[in-house]
C-alpha cells in the first residue's frame, strides 16, 4: 500500500510539472512596419493536445522601456493609443494574440515581449518591430556660381544614401558630400553636393537613394549643356550679329565715299573758278605798253614849227 501511495504522489507531480510546460509560444524574431500604415507583430501559442481546451487568464505586451501597450485579464483589456489585438473577434479562446499597431512611427522601433498565462501553464517570447520609410524622389539642382550640383532627397527612414554616376555609369560619390539631418518625425533628409571640375565633358548627372538595405529607392537626372552646343549657339548668334552688322557696314561705306567724293568735286569747282576771275587782272598789271603809235608823241612834232623862232 505504501508502495501505491508514492506512485501516486510521482504521478500527480510528473502530471502537475507537464502541464505547466504546455504553453508553445510562436512569434517572428523580426517584423518590418512601414511609416504611417500598420504594423503586426505575430504571436501565437500552440497548446498541447492535453492542454486543447486551456483558455486563456491574461495577455501581456510589453515594449522596451514602456511598462504596458497592451493587457487583458479575465475579460478586461487595457490598451495604449493605435495598439490593439490583431484578430478583430479575439476572445479568451482564439490562440492568436498578435499585436496590430496602427500609424507607425518612428519610435515604435524597438524590442517587444509577448507574455500569456492559460489555465495549463505560461509562455513568453520576445520579438522585434524594424520601422521604414520610402525615400522620396531626389531633385537636383544646380549653383552656377560654384559650378555645383545639388541632391534632395527627404522623409526617409532609417539613414540611407545619395550616390552619383555619369552618363555611362561611373560612379562619382567619393567625390561628393553627404549631410543627414534629422527632422522631429524621425525621419531623414538626405542632401548631397557634387562640384563640376572645369573641362567636365559629361553630358549627364544622375543622382540616386539608396536605402539602409542597400537597395535603390528612386533616382533623378540632371543633364548638363554640352559645349559643343554652346560654341554652336555662340556661332549662331555671332552669324546674326554679322548678317545684321554687315549690310549696315556696307551703306555706312557707300554713304562716306559719297560724301568724300562730293567735297572733292566742290573742292575741284572752286579751284577752277578762282582761275578764271583773277586771270584778267594779272595781264593788265604786268603787260609792256608800245609808245611808238603814240598821240601825244605825234602831236609834239607837228607843233615844232609853228613855235616863235
Amino acid at each position: 500500500m505504501a508502495s501505491n501511495g508514492v506512485l501516486l504522489l510521482l504521478t500527480f507531480i510528473h502530471i502537475s510539472i507537464g502541464h505547466a510546460g504546455f504553453i508553445n509560444v510562436e512569434v517572428r524574431a523580426e517584423n518590418v512596419g512601414k511609416y504611417g500604415q500598420q504594423s503586426l507583430l505575430e504571436c501565437v501559442y500552440k497548446p498541447s493536445e492535453e492542454a486543447e481546451d486551456g483558455q486563456l487568464i491574461w495577455v501581456h505586451w510589453k515594449k522596451e522601456g514602456v511598462e504596458d501597450i497592451l493587457f487583458f485579464h479575465k475579460g478586461d483589456t487595457t490598451a495604449e493609443s493605435r495598439y490593439s489585438f490583431a484578430e478583430p473577434s479575439w476572445n479568451t479562446t482564439n490562440r492568436n494574440v498578435s499585436l496590430l499597431i496602427t500609424d507607425t512611427s518612428v519610435k515604435d522601433e524597438g524590442e517587444y515581449t509577448c507574455e500569456m498565462e492559460t489555465e495549463r501553464g505560461h509562455g513568453t517570447k520576445e520579438t522585434r518591430l524594424r520601422v521604414t520609410a520610402k525615400y522620396n524622389k531626389p531633385a537636383i539642382k544646380f549653383d552656377p556660381q560654384t559650378s555645383t550640383l545639388i541632391c534632395e532627397s527627404d522623409s526617409g527612414y532609417p539613414e540611407g544614401q545619395l550616390r552619383w554616376f555619369d552618363e555611362f555609369g561611373t560612379e562619382w560619390t567619393k567625390s561628393a558630400q553627404m549631410e543627414a539631418t534629422v527632422v522631429g518625425s524621425g525621419l531623414f533628409n538626405l542632401s548631397s553636393k557634387l562640384t563640376l571640375k572645369d573641362g567636365s565633358t559629361f553630358s549627364s548627372y544622375t543622382c540616386k537613394v539608396f536605402n539602409v538595405s542597400g537597395g535603390k529607392e528612386d533616382e533623378a537626372t540632371y543633364t548638363v549643356p554640352e559645349p559643343e552646343n554652346e560654341g554652336r549657339a555662340q556661332e549662331k548668334e555671332v552669324d546674326h550679329t554679322t548678317k545684321v552688322v554687315a549690310p549696315l557696314v556696307v551703306i555706312g561705306s557707300l554713304i562716306v565715299g559719297l560724301l568724300l567724293l562730293m567735297l572733292l568735286l566742290y573742292k575741284r569747282r572752286s579751284q577752277l573758278g578762282r582761275r578764271f576771275s583773277t586771270r584778267p587782272l594779272i595781264m593788265g598789271g604786268h603787260q609792256p605798253v608800245d609808245t611808238s603809235d603814240s598821240p601825244v608823241e605825234q602831236g609834239e612834232d607837228q607843233s615844232c614849227p609853228d613855235s616863235p623862232a
